[in-house]
Formats: C-alpha cells, structure tokens, sequence
C-alpha cells in the first residue's frame, strides 16, 4: 500500500524510526587536549572617518624639497614649475614681471617695464629740466629725484603712450634726492614693480630706462658695478642750473673729490648707492635701474664726467652711473606720501 502523498509534497515518515539492517555509529573518544572556551565576539569600535588629504601645492612642494636634496641646484625651477610661482634666484628679487619665454633678455626686461616709466619735464624760475620717473600707482604716483623736481613751478609728464599729464609734488627727501609726484586725473596706469635692492650682488645684470636728453624711452644695459657708493649731489636743481649756465657745466655731481659733469655748490647730499656700467646720460635722472626679472631695484640719479666744466653737449656716459637703492625708496615712501619736504 502506497503513502498519500502531504499537502507538502513530502512523504510522512518518523523521523526516530532505525533501520535494524542499519550498522550502529562508531564511538568517538573525547579529545586528548582540552578545547579552547569559545570566546565573546567583540564589536569593532567606531573610528572617525579620516579626511582625504589633496595632493595640493603643499604636498608637491615636500616632494621637490626631497628631491633638491639630491640634485641641489634644480631647488628653484622645481618649486617655480610645480606651484606656478615665478620665484628667482638667490640675490636676486621674488617677483617675475617678465613673460616666461623672454626671462632673462633685455627686450622683455624692455617690453614689460618701460609703460610704467615716464618722461618729467619741470619748469621754475630759473628754466627748464627733464627727468625721469617710475609709475608706483595705477592713479599716477611717480618716483623721481628731488633735483629733478625741486623748486618747479610747474611739472609736465609724459608716458610712454605719448599721453601728457599735470603733476604736482607730493613730498620731497632733499637728503636722499628723491621726490614724489603725483599725476591729475590719471588712472589705470602701468605700475612698476619695486624689488629688493638687498638682494643685488655685483656682477648682476640690469637695465636702465629713461629719458636721456628727452629721448623717452631709452634703453640701455650693462651690470651692477659696485655696492654702498657714497654719492653727492646738489639738493637743489635751480642752484645747479644757474652754475651750468654760468660754468657751461651739465649734471651736477660730485663723488671721491672730483667734479661730476660740474660743480655741486655749497648745498649737496650724500647717500649710498648702486653703482652701474649701464649708459646713464641727462635725463636719466629719476629712471629706473632694473634687474633681469622686471624688478626696479634702483632709481638712477647721477652719472660720472671725466671733463670738468665741459658742456651737456660735451658730456656722456663714461660707464660709471649711480642709483638710489630701492629699499631706500620704500623706507622713505610712508613720508613722502604723508608730505614731508625735508
């Protein structure tokens, strides 16, 4: 007789029932060594979650630390490729102004820097003089030297887009022959970049731009010569243009007892400064001395002539130019602005 089938589909049948054909199980012995006590299942504690760190500049800039440590010199171009920092050599300044692909030329030192110095034409009662100057403000602070600008009833400017402003002093350094000026109704003009005069070594590289005998713009190279010159030049340019009338003398400018494209007279100044070979000429005075990154590190202020009481017409570049330090232009520019006409 056959088993109906359950609603299951499973067949009944005991689940105690044996097999008496069936042989009976082994009998296993306990084990010879004691079984390890089962042990609680410990939950893993929670850990904060840990913040992705970004492979940043940061990150980059350890790298190439540990690399220059052995390949030395090629310090400075890692770090300026991988931030995108254009920093510059040791004793030199830390700001690029010239395009990547003309570092280290003249004609980009040229291109990049010359809209920012500009042509300054002063007039007082005793006549007529031309100097240069360097744009610190977009609304048309200038630099220059105080012999450039001291006494003048009126101050003409003119940049290098051909454009002619007013100007009118803003305070003068008679003792440090620097002076600012200040353009009317100027705006969104070129600044120049003003760099670190420490850093300059000899042997340097530089550019000078000017207006030499009113030919704005010109552009001139050669090295930095010396450091710490003791310069003296008039305080006042009205004084020294009467004695160039009465002596046919041209800049006046005295340095180690011997007369400088003519006699200073009783009222002169001494400072320190750069010495340079780059042809400086009338009219440099107040431009800008440049190092190969775009970076002003002096303002050019007096030049050497070997032929005392010669004419200006006379008188050239004999390669040895002096420029005002540009930190000693910073220090001072807090008191000039403020209107000091020391």
């Amino acid at each position: 007789m056959t088993e109906s089938p359950r609603p299951s589909g499973e067949y009944e049948s005991s689940p105690h029932q044996v097999n008496p054909e069936w042989p009976p199980p082994p009998a296993y012995a306990p084990p010879a060594y004691p079984l390890p006590s089962p042990q609680p299942v410990q939950e893993p504690t929670p850990q904060p979650a840990k913040k992705k760190r970004a492979r940043g500049p940061a990150a980059l800039l350890a790298a190439v630390a540990i690399v220059a440590a052995a390949v030395g010199g090629g310090t400075a171009y890692g770090v300026q490729e991988l931030t995108g920092n254009d920093t510059v050599a040791a004793g030199s300044t830390s700001t690029n102004v010239v395009p990547a692909g003309q570092k280290g030329t003249v004609s980009g030192v040229a291109k990049a820097v010359t809209p920012s110095i500009v042509e300054i034409n002063a007039t007082s009662n005793a006549g007529s003089s031309t100097g240069s100057g360097v744009i610190i403000t977009s609304d048309g602070e200038i630099i220059t030297n105080n012999h450039v600008v001291s006494g003048a009833s009126s101050i003409k400017v003119r940049t290098s887009d051909g454009k002619t402003y007013t100007a009118e002093i803003v305070g003068t350094d008679s003792s440090k022959d620097l002076a600012l000026i200040k353009l009317r109704d100027a705006s969104g003009l070129q600044t120049a970049t003003l760099g670190d005069s420490d850093g300059v070594q000899v042997g340097d590289q530089v550019v000078a731009i000017g207006s030499p005998e009113g030919l704005t713009g010109t552009v001139t190279s050669g090295i930095v010569s010396a450091l710490d010159r003791d310069v003296t030049v008039s305080t006042d340019e009205s004084e020294s243009q009467q004695q160039q009338r009465q002596q046919g003398g041209g800049w006046p400018f005295e340095y180690g007892g011997q007369e400088f494209n003519g006699d200073t007279g009783g009222s002169t100044t001494t400072y320190k400064a750069l010495q340079t070979d780059a042809s400086l000429n009338p009219g440099n005075s107040g431009g800008a001395l440049i190092d190969m990154n775009g970076n002003i590190v002096g303002i050019n202020s007096a030049m050497y002539s070997s032929a005392s009481g010669s004419s200006s017409s006379d008188a050239g570049s004999v390669g040895l130019g002096f420029a005002i330090p540009v930190n000693t232009v910073k220090s001072d520019l807090s008191a000039l602005r403020s209107g000091s006409t020391t």
